[in-house]
C-alpha cells in the first residue's frame, strides 16, 4: 500500500527524474556555506584547496561550527524533497512518508527510544571493558552548543536520507517497475554507495559498505513491512544523535564535541562495527518490531507487485 499509494499521485517516470535532478540541486545549494567555509579556512592556514581530501575538510573548521554548516545542506535537500513531492507530484506530506490516514509519531518515538537505549548501551559496555581505547572529550560549553545543534539540525539530515531512499525513490520506483524487490534493493544500494566517500571508507576500506548497504535493507524492509516511513525515520534519528553525542573520533564523517573520542585503530573494529550490526542487531531489532506490530505476509510485501489501489476514504 506505501508504494502502490504513488499511483494516485502524478508518477510519470519523467517526473521522477526531474524531482531527482532538482532535489540534487537543492542539496549542492546548501553545501555552498559549508565549501565557502572549508576553501576560506584552508586559504588562511595556507593549504592547497586541491589537496584536500574527505578527512582534511572535515577537521578545517571549529567541529561546532563544521556540523552546522554540513548539516545545512541536508535541510535544505529535505525542503527540496518536500517542494517536489507537492508542486510535481502533487503529493502531500502523508502521502510520501505513510500508508496511514496520519502520520503515527508513536511509530517514530517507539523506536527513536529502543534504539538510543541500545545503541548507547553497547558504547557504555564496550567503554567499560575497553578505556584504554577512549578518552573523555568532554568540554560543558562546547557540548552544550553541540546539543542544541545536534538536536535541532540532525534530524533533518537523516530525514533527508529517509524521505530520499525509503521515501521518494522507493515509492517511485516501486510504481515505475511495478514491485516490491527492485525498490528496495536499489535503494539500498545506492544508500550504501551514498557513503563511499565518507572517511570511515578510507580507515576500514570499502568492507564498511556492507554495514551501510545492510542499513540500507534493514531501514528498507521497515518501511516496506509496516507501510510508512515512521520507524526508520526514528530509528536513522536516533542512531546519528546518540553518535554525534557520545563518541566521536578522527576517521568518523561526524566530527564533534561529543562526551567520548575513540582513540582505538578502527582497522581492528571489523566484526563489532560492521558484521554484528547487519547480521545480528538488526534481524533481532526487526523480530521485535514484527511482533509488536504484527507483521505478516513478508513475501508479498518486500517481494510482490505493485499495483494501483485507490485511497481510503
Amino acid at each position: 500500500m506505501y508504494i502502490s499509494q504513488a499511483f494516485n499521485v502524478l508518477h510519470e517516470w519523467w517526473r521522477y527524474l526531474i524531482g531527482l535532478i532538482i532535489i540534487i540541486i537543492a542539496v549542492i545549494i546548501g553545501q555552498i556555506p559549508f565549501t565557502a567555509a572549508v576553501f576560506l579556512k584552508a586559504y588562511e592556514n595556507g593549504d592547497s584547496i586541491l589537496g584536500l581530501d574527505e578527512q582534511k575538510m572535515m577537521s578545517l573548521l571549529e567541529p561546532n561550527l563544521n556540523l552546522f554548516l554540513m548539516l545545512l545542506s541536508f535541510a535544505v535537500g529535505l525542503v527540496g524533497i518536500i517542494l517536489v513531492a507537492k508542486y510535481l507530484h502533487k503529493e502531500t506530506f502523508a502521502q510520501l512518508t505513510t500508508s496511514r490516514k496520519k502520520i503515527d509519531w508513536k511509530r517514530f518515538w517507539f523506536i527513536f527510544i529502543l534504539w538510543g537505549i541500545v545503541s548507547t548501551g553497547f558504547v557504555l559496555i564496550d567503554y567499560y571493558f575497553s578505556p584504554e581505547d577512549y578518552v573523555v572529550n568532554f568540554k560543558p560549553i562546547p557540548f552544550i552548543i553541540l546539543c542544541v545543534i545536534a538536536i535541532l539540525l540532525v534530524p533533518f539530515q537523516t530525514s533527508f536520507e529517509e524521505y530520499l531512499f525509503r521515501g521518494y525513490l522507493m515509492q517511485g520506483i516501486g510504481v515505475i517497475l511495478k514491485n516490491k524487490w527492485a525498490p528496495l534493493l536499489i535503494t539500498s544500494f545506492a544508500f550504501g554507495l551514498l557513503h563511499i566517500s565518507n572517511p570511515e571508507v578510507d580507515k576500514l576500506g570499502n568492507v564498511i559498505l556492507i554495514y551501510y548497504i545492510g542499513t540500507g535493507l534493514f531501514l528498507g524492509i521497515m518501511t516496506l513491512m509496516d507501510e510508512g516511513m515512521e520507524l526508520s525515520l526514528g530509528f536513522h534519528a536516533a542512531n546519528n544523535l546518540f553518535t554525534a553525542l557520545l563518541v566521536t573520533a578522527d576517521w568518523t564523517a561526524f566530527q564533534t564535541h561529543s562526551i567520548l573520542k575513540d582513540m582505538s585503530d578502527p582497522t581492528e573494529a571489523g566484526f563489532v562495527d560492521i558484521f554484528m550490526p547487519v547480521f545480528i542487531v538488526f534481524p533481532i531489532i526487526l523480530l521485535i518490531l514484527s511482533k509488536k506490530y504484527r507483521w505478516t505476509n513478508w513475501k508479498d510485501k518486500l517481494f510482490g507487485k505493485v499495483e494501483q489501489t485507490q485511497l481510503e476514504d
